[in-house]
């Protein structure tokens, strides 16, 4: 048993021929529901000179169940790349929006509708920059300001990157084994296996764990601890990492524990957190966030549910000790960390 609301996201892949909207669409069968496009933001290194990430939009598919909640997002991963033959031309309709400032493509998602075309899906924010849309090779449509300085790009969507889907489960309070063996089961019908670099991240609620003394533990228990072999982490897994060293420390101090919540993150904002490692914290930091969760990045991709919930009980059980008593010391082994948890 679980006993936490939990929110998990699984990496796929579709087989050659069939794509991410592919699962949607049965999972709105399965649901007697309905599919609707959204943009979905990512970032990615960028090789171009002076310009050291590019920002995407990206096109994802939310599915609604029959009371218009929703169930799923089938959304694109731009660290699975290993499985595509990036030589395939692009498909019809597929398309990424690409620019240089996220701020600038938070407002195209809110100025743009994703059911519009290449040629049409950034007309709205020409007008709002005053311009007019600029055609380029290959099909790219460019927007700039009326200086000439670009503000986005529009382009096909390079070869099968319509393949990879990254499952992002509605949170799950109740019944998470059969709710997610069922969106599972249709993935595996249509042929979906796990990527190369595939990982499966788990979003717990970080409501109870939003204390100097729980943030604390929660440091302690998992930060030494090699829990990357046990789970069996794939090593072809892209952006994970220890947290800085400055974390334990900072949480060792020995009037952090008597901190109030806001002083807690005001002193752990000084540190060089990044979501990119092997336990986010960042979401339940950020009062900003648009999810209070803590999650697990280190898991491998099951196509099954029944290995995905045993080691969500296992983080669960992490999370409760996390709210419990003082961890004096923290666990440099498995065996250790289960005593603990035992104990």
């Amino acid at each position: 048993m679980i006993g936490w609301r939990l929110g998990v996201e699984v990496e796929l892949l579709a087989p050659p021929g069939k794509s991410r909207y592919d699962l949607a669409l049965a999972i709105a069968r399965e649901y007697d529901g309905t599919v609707r496009r959204i943009f979905h933001p990512q970032s990615e290194p960028s090789k171009v000179p002076g310009m050291p990430v590019f920002h995407n939009l990206t096109l994802g598919f939310e599915v609604l169940d029959a009371q218009g909640e929703r169930v799923a997002r089938c959304v694109d991963d731009l660290t699975l790349q290993a499985d595509l033959v990036r030589e395939t031309p692009p498909l019809p309709g597929w398309y990424r929006i690409v620019s240089d400032d996220e701020r600038l493509l938070r407002l195209i998602a809110r100025q743009s509708d994703p059911d519009h075309d290449l040629t049409q899906v950034l007309e709205p924010v020409a007008r709002l920059f005053g311009t007019n849309l600029e055609a380029g090779p290959g099909g790219m449509q460019r927007v700039n300001d009326e200086t000439g300085a670009s503000v986005a790009i529009v382009a096909p969507l390079p070869g099968e990157r319509e393949r990879p889907c990254e499952l992002i489960t509605a949170p799950l309070d109740d019944a998470h084994q059969c709710r997610l063996e069922r969106l599972l089961k249709l993935a595996r019908e249509l042929g979906f296996t796990a990527p190369v670099e595939g990982a499966t991240h788990f979003h717990f609620d970080a409501t109870r764990l939003q204390s100097a003394g729980a943030l604390a533990n929660l440091v302690r228990l998992v930060g030494a601890c090699p829990l990357r072999e046990m789970v069996g982490t794939n090593p072809r897994c892209r952006r994970l990492g220890a947290w800085p060293s400055e974390l334990l420390e900072t949480v060792s101090a020995p009037d952090f524990s008597q901190l109030d919540w806001a002083q807690a993150t005001s002193r752990i904002s000084k540190l060089p957190l990044t979501k990119y490692c092997d336990f986010n914290l960042l979401n339940c930091l950020n009062p900003r966030a648009r999810q209070n969760t803590v999650e697990i990045r280190i898991l491998p991709v099951w196509l099954e549910a029944e290995p995905m919930i045993k080691m969500a009980a296992l983080f669960a059980a992490i999370l409760r000790r996390a709210g419990g008593p003082p961890v004096e010391s923290p666990p440099e082994s498995v065996p250790e960390l289960l005593a603990l948890l035992e104990g």
